[in-house]
Formats: structure tokens, C-alpha cells, sequence
């Protein structure tokens, strides 16, 4: 019901928003200026603590929260079932890696992942705190599309939020992840992109309020043949409406993490960026709309090669921000780990080798220490695909 009243409100611009709000302080009996508090239920501090140790020198955050329909594409694409135990086997795999927490620090699970356990009895969760990997959990229910876009669509899961997080608390999880997207070529209309920022601000607010580091998401896909300005008007538009509504929304800004796309051309341009300019529009978008205060910007790879991904991590790191700027990153953290594996017992070694490899890698380039000499083939393959669904 939030997302739908929200979209009646929204036939109004933010600025009449805005104007209401703070008209409505200025209006108030004693004429002083009224603070708003920020609110994050009774666990500031320790939101601030999560939000730093995933945030830490070195690591960043291994993306698994795959849906199962999701998982069961990558695993047919090494010829296995899409059965609860071929989906437990693989994250095992991923989660039991000796050593991953010293380039790892964050672990995002789908809900069935968060309740597994390995196959000698060991819950994920507790194999994750023990390598120092803070254990997160993807909460939003998915994309459907928006009525009076441009066929668009918005985020579901607001819904009854709050008592599962309450519960994925309880099993462990210290942040959250909610995924929206937004399209260039569709538009994106104001409503979509309101719509977006509005879900996410609800969602991050609930998270809080239930103990759990919010990962702020607006997905703002590759598809279409833009070039790399127009991804980064849309960029600014889109942060700067989501800031706003957390803001409103009296979220922490110290309690959370950003997981926003690297500012590029789309994927059907006719030029491709380097690393250098990508890490140039992608850090200018950021000082421009998102404040120090934020400990953690988590980048997702978006369909980028595993070598492609690495490296624009690596320039935007080859001189200080503001933020710790890192990496979320599923399919440019899998996608040669699952072919390694090929659902063989005999290759787990192997594919949790090659998913060191990988993390290392990332790990330095958030260290701004990172070079491609050596990297195979395999990792230089991009995974865009059009029109692609989690």
C-alpha cells in the first residue's frame, strides 16, 4: 500500500514535497526552528560499527542473492538441475572458501541461503562469522512493472518488511539489500525514477529500525546505445531524488551503503570508455550527489567482464575519497568459479581457488594496486545481457 499511495502523492513534483514539509516547521507555535531527528530505532551504533567493517581497507562484498529461478540459469549453464541441493552445493563451494575473508567482508545471501547449512551441519552463517565476513541478506521481492510509465518498473517487498527483517536479524544477517533498476532507453519518466527513490528510502528506513545496514540500489541498467554524458545526467537525477527521500525518510546516512552502477556508455554504444573515463564520470557523479557522511560505495558490475570490472574499480581508486570505494559484485566473482566447478566434487578446490583469485584482484584494485597482466581469457568475456533479470 506504501508504493501505491506514494504514486498518487507523486502527481505533485518533490519540490511541492519539500515546500509542504518545511513550511509546516517554519509554521510551527514558538516560530523556532524545529530539529527533525534522525532515527535508526535503538541501534545507531551499531549500524555505524556494520556499516564500517564492511566498509574496511582491502574488502568488499561477494553478491549471492541470486533467486533461485536466477541460480537455476547459472547452474544449467554447467548442465546441472535447478534442485534445492545443486543451489546449497554451490554456495557452499562460495561460502567455505578457506581465506575468502581477507579480501570479503560482506556476504548478500537469498533467504533460502540464509537458513542453509553446509552438508556436515555447519549454518552458512556462522561459516561466514568465523572468516569475518558480516552476513547480509537480499529483502526486496522483486521487479513487476509500473502502471503509467514508459514501460518501466518498480521494486515490491515493502510489505510486511519490517517482521522479516525483524526475523532475518534474529538469524544472523546484519545488512540488507533491495535492488530497483532504472532504464535510459525507456525514459526514465519522472514517475519511475520517484517511484525508486521513494521504495528505497522506505526500505532503507525499515532496515535500520530492525538492525540491519541498509544497501541503497538503483540499478540504472546498460541496455540502450547512450552515450556516457547521458548515463550521467541520469545518474545525477536519479541519487539526487534518492538522497532527498532518505533524508525525508530520516534515514542514517553514517548506517548505510551505496551499490550504484558505474557511470557508462550503455552497452549498444558505438564508443567504449576506458577505465580512466569511467572512473572520471563515476567520481564526479558521486561528489556531486552523494555526502561524506556515507562510509561505503559498493559498486555492482552490471554484466561488465571480470577483468572490465576490476579495472575501472582500479582507476577510481588511484587517489583518495571520500567514501571507501569497493566492489558487490556476483557474476564478476563467479562467473569462472562455476566453470571451474562444473558440479564436480573433484573441482571444489579448484573453483574456490579461482574465487581467490578473483577477490584478491578486486581487493586491489580497492587498493588502487591492481594490474591485468596474467588474467586469462575467460575473465575478459562480458556478461551483458539484454533486457537481464536477477
Amino acid at each position: 500500500m506504501a508504493c501505491l499511495s506514494f504514486t498518487k502523492l507523486n502527481a505533485s513534483s518533490s519540490q511541492w514535497i519539500a515546500h509542504q514539509s518545511f513550511s509546516q516547521r517554519r509554521g510551527s507555535s514558538s516560530g523556532r526552528r524545529v530539529s527533525v531527528p534522525i532515527r535508526a530505532g535503538g541501534y545507531s551504533d551499531e549500524l555505524v560499527l556494520t556499516a564500517k567493517s564492511v566498509a574496511s581497507p582491502g574488502r568488499g562484498i561477494l553478491a549471492i542473492d541470486e533467486s533461485n529461478a536466477t541460480c537455476g540459469k547459472r547452474l544449467a549453464s554447467i548442465g546441472l538441475d535447478n534442485t534445492e541441493t545443486n543451489r546449497q552445493a554451490y554456495r557452499q563451494l562460495l561460502l567455505t572458501t578457506p581465506g575468502l575473508g581477507q579480501y570479503i567482508s560482506g556476504a548478500i545471501l537469498f533467504e533460502e541461503t540464509l537458513y542453509q547449512s553446509t552438508t556436515d551441519g555447519k549454518k552458512f552463517v556462522d561459516c561466514l562469522r568465523e572468516a569475518k565476513i558480516m552476513p547480509g541478506i537480499k529483502v526486496d521481492k522483486g521487479l513487476v512493472p509500473l502502471p503509467g510509465s514508459n514501460n518501466e518498473s518498480w521494486c515490491q517487498g515493502l510489505d510486511g518488511l519490517a517482521s522479516r527483517s525483524a526475523e532475518y536479524y534474529k538469524q544472523g544477517a546484519r545488512f540488507a539489500k533491495w535492488r530497483t533498476v532504472v532504464s535510459i532507453p525507456c525514459g526514465p519518466s519522472a514517475l519511475a525514477v520517484k517511484e525508486a527513490a521513494w521504495g528505497l528510502a522506505r526500505y532503507a528506513a525499515i532496515s535500520q529500525d530492525n538492525g540491519l545496514v541498509p544497501i541503497v540500489e538503483p540499478e540504472i541498467l546498460l541496455d540502450g546505445d547512450h552515450s556516457i554524458d547521458r548515463t550521467l545526467e541520469v545518474a545525477e537525477k536519479v541519487w539526487s531524488e534518492v538522497f532527498f527521500y532518505l533524508a525525508e525518510n530520516n534515514v542514517l546516512f553514517e548506517g548505510i551503503l551505496l551499490k550504484p552502477s558505474m557511470v557508462t556508455p550503455g552497452a549498444e554504444h558505438k564508443e567504449k570508455a576506458s577505465p580512466e573515463t569511467i572512473a572520471k564520470y563515476t567520481l564526479k557523479m558521486l561528489r556531486r550527489r552523494v555526502p561524506p557522511a556515507v562510509p561505503g560505495i559498493m559498486f555492482l558490475s552490471g554484466g561488465q567482464s571480470e577483468v572490465e570490472a576490476t579495472l575501472n574499480l582500479n582507476a577510481m581508486n588511484q587517489s583518495p575519497n571520500p567514501w571507501h570505494v569497493s566492489f558487490s559484485y556476483a557474476r564478476a566473482l563467479q562467473n569462472t568459479v562455476l566453470k571451474t566447478w562444473q558440479g564436480n566434487p573433484e573441482n571444489v578446490e579448484a573453483a574456490q581457488k579461482a574465487l581467490l583469485v578473483r577477490a584478491e584482484a578486486n581487493s586491489l584494485a580497492q587498493l588502487g594496486k591492481y594490474t591485468d597482466d596474467g588474467e586469462s581469457d575467460e575473465a575478459k568475456k562480458g556478461m551483458f545481457v539484454k533486457g537481464y533479470t536477477y
